[in-house]
């Protein structure tokens, strides 16, 4: 038989791991499920907030990533644009379900559905989706 396959950053496996490279390889015959709509909760602490959502339009996709490590909520899903830019989180009380449909290997992500932006107020409302 075939021996164990160590991932390390010289092999396939690494390269192929979305998380490290920002490569996502789309799998055959999937279909895009809605989940919930939600807001992006703390955008209001990100330096720079408003030059980042002019460079944004409805529709536009945004990265979810997992913190398990967050000391303030174990649950935490990061909020980035298409840029890698921090937008800020999934809000606490909609994450418990996403978060555990990650740690389970599923792509959960969203898109933007509406932006609310002026010099005291930021909010920024999200469609998000799971590809099945």
């Amino acid at each position: 038989m075939g021996a164990l396959v160590r991932i390390d950053d010289t092999n396939i496996v690494s390269i192929l791991n979305a998380e490290k490279t920002g490569l996502e390889i789309g799998k055959p015959f999937a279909r895009q499920i809605y989940l919930i709509s939600a807001y992006i909760a703390g955008s209001y602490y990100v330096d720079d907030i408003h030059n980042l959502l002019g460079k944004m339009t409805i529709g536009s996709k945004l990265r979810f990533i997992r913190e398990p490590d967050n000391q303030y909520d174990e649950l935490a899903i990061l909020v980035k644009d298409q840029d890698n830019n921090k937008l800020g989180y999934v809000p606490r009380k909609k994450n418990p379900i996403l978060a555990r449909l990650m740690d389970a290997g599923k792509n959960i992500y969203g898109t933007v559905r509406a932006i609310n932006n002026d010099d005291d107020y930021t909010n920024i409302e999200m469609e998000i989706f799971m590809d099945d």
